[in-house]
């Protein structure tokens, strides 16, 4: 009996094809990037100003896809800092002069919000 030769590794898979945007997520993204530094547009804001959608479905966008923009400018219509990701967003805001109200001792993780009422942009150029 023969021993068997050498076992060649398995060849690698190709490279796949990154799955392609929906039409949605591509203009969600796209209003994300026109966002100007130091301001901020609500899930909401950006759903009413492509008159599609809601917060809920551009929420969604941006989870998926929203890393590839600046993700720290699309908030929750309150100010409140994306949970989790609460220090990474402070930086941004704070290099960027995002006006920011802080919060209280009292409050839980003394993290401050946005001033929505002067950071809110509303998509006019």
């Amino acid at each position: 009996m023969h021993a068997p030769g050498p076992s060649r590794p398995p060849e690698p898979p190709e490279p796949a094809e990154p799955p392609e945007l929906p039409e949605y997520a591509e203009r969600v993204l796209e209003v994300a990037e026109h966002i100007p530094s130091g301001r901020v547009m609500t899930y909401g804001d950006i759903a009413e100003w492509l008159e599609e959608g809601g917060p809920r479905q551009v929420g969604r966008v941006m989870a998926l896809y929203g890393g590839a923009v600046p993700w720290w400018r699309v908030v929750r219509s309150d100010g409140v800092l994306l949970p989790g990701k609460e220090l990474r967003a402070l930086e941004h805001y704070r290099a960027e002069g995002t006006p920011l109200r802080e919060t209280g001792r009292t409050t839980e993780g003394h993290t401050p919000r946005i001033d929505m009422r002067r950071a809110r942009w509303d998509g006019e150029i």
